[in-house]
């Protein structure tokens, strides 16, 4: 087993020895702080079969908790909406924010596992940054990650991903994604 004490996650390290410099090169930024980083990556999965049976919505935090290597937390509804026969306070989905270490992994395994497994992939779209650099993508499936034994999947769910960083413009945030390997498409 490794020691957490000395262990640092491959892409963290990456980061620190290569990208920096790479981008502090690039958009030739005069002070270290102003180079871009990760800051959170946002999991969610909402569950729209959540109206009719609220288990799924345990099992669905369970597999993303499987997934982050994190505890979700399920989220409920803030308003009743009759439509949709929501009531408030019902369970509709679940979401984790991964920091530090934990992103890093998430984001490696993500590159480099999970998204090559996706059905006839072409990259990810390049034109999914909010203008602030944060980077929000989709799945259709969560079966694509290892963690989770797709013989116990009882239905496949999709789930959104966020890549928070501190870019200023998308430029920058899809300059350091890039570093990171991110199979842009454009």
């Amino acid at each position: 087993m490794l020691d957490a004490t000395t262990y640092t996650p491959r892409l963290k390290s990456h980061y620190a020895g290569t990208i920096r410099a790479a981008l502090k090169e690039e958009f030739s930024y005069k002070n270290d702080m102003m180079i871009p980083r990760l800051e959170k990556i946002v999991l969610n999965m909402g569950v729209g079969e959540a109206v009719k049976d609220t288990k799924k919505v345990k099992q669905a935090a369970e597999e993303l908790s499987k997934i982050a290597g994190q505890k979700a937390v399920i989220t409920k509804a803030k308003k009743s909406i009759a439509g949709f026969r929501v009531r408030e306070e019902m369970p509709l989905g679940c979401k984790v924010t991964l920091r530090g270490d934990r992103m890093f992994e998430f984001l490696d395994r993500l590159i480099n596992i999970a998204l090559p497994r996706v059905r006839d992939f072409r990259g990810v779209k390049g034109s999914s940054f909010d203008g602030r650099g944060n980077y929000a993508m989709g799945l259709k499936e969560h079966i694509v990650f290892p963690e989770i034994d797709f013989d116990k999947v009882d239905e496949v769910l999709g789930m959104d991903i966020i890549i928070c960083t501190t870019a200023k413009t998308n430029a920058e945030a899809k300059a350091l994604l890039k570093q990171f390997n991110m199979p842009f498409n454009s």
